[in-house]
């Protein structure tokens, strides 16, 4: 059976906090430098994030591939770094895990094995399964280590997922969270409803994912019937791509939404915000290119605080769409009060030593 949680890292997890997707630092001849991944891992714990997750998309997938060989040494690096980094704080560490169910179960074991607490398990490239198949494939991989659903959205690589699906998926009981990423509010709603009929509803935290909509989704009470009366639900926080970025700033705006959603109203400053945030992702994602810059786009706002050298991803093919640059440029000049550059710039030379 997979481990269970400490206590402390439940709690964490249930009361809901702030996880970044973690990048991935190349050299210009696209090789890992762990120099500055490490300083990565050391500003998010700085920042106040409960944990990062690693091996996600925003890390890359060709970590995986075989020419490559970072996937363990990154989730091993970040591992290390965080125990460090975080001391006795309470941090959660989060792997990606994808493929086929023998690869699945091998990344989870890894993972199990450098100290991470949770899977974040991904039906990516798996779009020619049944739902059924799926669920058997989810059981394998929740006997390994505790799971973090994943709803992927599907322009960068995940398929529609019923609500029978995940009706089923929630009553999986190494099932600890799922994050809610389609970018759809139909099918976000699919999703909180079936956990909330699920028999399993208190004992499943909810995420966004949704880097389009993080005001809004932190801050909706859901109020779903079910049999014999109603569930009130919410997503506790955020495991986000644009949370690799502007992360102090947001810590600051996860503090704001929790000293106010449990009132009887929504101050007006925060729906703009909501919208505000909005506009920046569209520019660090690349959403008016279909995402294609939505990872050079996260390295661009690290490459001006000074973490990372450069844009270089794995895949040379992957960088800045034309335009995007200038929309980065943009958000920056509209948006002053959200990004954290002096925070950064205070702590950097700290967290490259």
């Amino acid at each position: 059976m997979a481990r269970t949680l400490s206590a402390d890292k439940r709690a964490l997890l249930d009361e809901g906090t702030l996880i970044p997707a973690h990048p991935l630092a190349l050299t210009a001849q696209r090789r890992l430098d762990e120099r500055r991944q490490r300083a990565l891992t050391r500003y998010y714990v700085a920042a106040g994030a409960g944990g990062v997750a690693v091996g996600v998309h925003t890390t890359q997938f060709a970590i995986r591939d075989p020419a490559v060989g970072l996937f363990e040494p990154v989730l091993r690096l970040a591992a290390e770094t965080a125990d460090q980094a975080a001391g006795d704080r309470t941090f959660l560490k989060i792997a990606g895990v994808r493929g086929a169910t023998d690869q699945a179960v091998r990344e989870a074991e890894l993972a199990a094995d450098l100290g991470y607490d949770l899977g974040l398990l991904s039906f990516g490239g798996l779009n020619e399964w049944s739902e059924d198949d799926l669920l058997v494939h989810a059981r394998a991989v929740a006997e390994v280590i505790p799971l973090v659903g994943f709803y992927l959205q599907t322009a960068v690589g995940g398929r529609v997922l019923s609500y029978a699906f995940w009706r089923a998926f929630a009553e999986i009981p190494g099932v600890l969270a799922i994050k809610i990423a389609p970018f759809d509010r139909y099918r976000t709603l699919d999703v909180v409803r079936a956990v909330c009929a699920s028999s399993r509803r208190d004992e499943i935290a909810l995420y966004t994912g949704n880097d389009d909509n993080i005001v809004a989704d932190l801050l909706t009470p859901f109020r779903i019937p079910v049999e014999g009366g109603t569930i009130d639900k919410r997503i506790v926080g955020g495991l986000l791509g644009q949370w690799a970025v502007w992360t102090r700033s947001a810590v600051a705006l996860m503090e704001e939404i929790r000293a106010v959603r449990d009132g009887d109203s929504v101050p007006a400053d925060l729906l703009r915000r909501n919208a505000a945030w909005t506009d920046v992702n569209a520019a660090v994602f690349d959403a008016a290119n279909g995402f294609h810059g939505v990872i050079a786009g996260v390295h661009e706002v690290l490459r001006r605080q000074g973490l990372l050298e450069g844009v270089w991803c794995l895949d040379p093919d992957e960088g800045l769409s034309p335009g995007q640059k200038e929309e980065i440029d943009r958000v920056y000049r509209q948006y002053p009060e959200l990004h954290d550059d002096a925070f950064v710039a205070a702590h950097l030379d700290t967290w490259l030593a």
